[in-house]
C-alpha cells in the first residue's frame, strides 16, 4: 500500500452477526467507499491491514464486511478504530476542500498589513492537526519561538514548550491554502493572542 493514507472512516459497530459492521464517512459521503478494495484499521498505536470483502449502502452509513472478520464478536474489537486508504480510495475534491492530511505539517504564515507591513510571509506556527468544533473545523497550530510578529510571552507555555492554539477554518480569518508549498495565510494576528 501506498504511505500517504487517509481516513475515510469509523467504526461504528456490529450490523448483524457474520462479522459486518457500520461505517460512519469522515467526510459525509458513501459513494466512494464503495470502491474499497483493502484498507488499514486503526486506533491509536495499533494497526491491522484488512481486506474488503463487501460494501453496501444504507442512509448515512455503509456496511462493511472484511475478510476474515467472520462475528459480531470479532469485529466489536475494532468499534470506533479509523479506516484508512491510499489517495486514490479518499473522496474527490471539490474546489476549496483539502485532506486534513495535507494540512498537517502546513505553515500558517501571516504578510502583514497597515503602517507596519513585513516584507515577506512571516512563518507564525504549524499546522499540526484539524480538529471539528462545534462550529467548523479548528486548525490546531504549534506557535513558532522565532516569529518577531508575536510577544515573546505568548509564543510559550510556563514549561518553555511551543503553545498551542486553535484557529478557526474559515475564510474571515484564513486566506489562501497552498498545500503543494506547504502554507496556509493567516489573515489576523491578533487571533492568536
Amino acid at each position: 500500500m501506498e504511505k500517504a493514507q487517509f481516513v475515510v472512516g469509523f467504526i461504528r459497530g456490529t450490523h448483524g452477526y457474520s462479522g459486518e459492521c457500520k461505517v460512519e464517512s469522515a467526510s459525509g459521503e458513501y459513494e466512494h467507499l464503495l470502491e474499497l478494495k483493502e484498507v488499514t484499521l486503526r486506533h491509536d498505536d495499533m494497526q491491522k491491514e484488512a481486506k474488503v470483502e463487501s460494501v453496501s449502502l444504507g442512509h448515512a452509513v455503509a456496511y462493511v464486511k472484511f475478510k476474515g472478520i467472520d462475528s459480531d464478536t470479532e469485529i466489536k474489537k475494532y468499534n470506533r478504530w479509523e479506516i484508512l486508504v491510499p489517495r486514490k480510495y479518499a473522496k474527490p475534491l471539490k474546489k476549496g476542500e483539502w485532506y486534513i492530511e495535507d494540512l498537517r505539517n502546513c505553515s500558517l504564515v501571516y504578510e502583514g498589513d497597515g503602517p507596519a507591513t513585513l516584507d515577506a510571509p512571516v512563518v507564525t506556527g504549524t499546522i499540526t492537526d484539524v480538529l471539528e468544533g462545534g462550529a467548523g473545523y479548528l486548525l490546531e497550530v504549534s506557535l513558532s519561538e522565532s516569529c518577531n510578529c508575536i510577544a515573546d510571552e505568548l509564543k510559550t507555555t510556563a514549561e518553555g514548550k511551543p503553545r498551542v492554539v486553535y484557529v478557526p477554518f474559515r475564510k474571515e480569518f484564513i486566506g489562501k491554502v497552498d498545500v503543494q508549498n506547504g502554507t496556509v495565510q493567516l489573515m489576523h494576528l491578533w487571533i492568536l493572542e
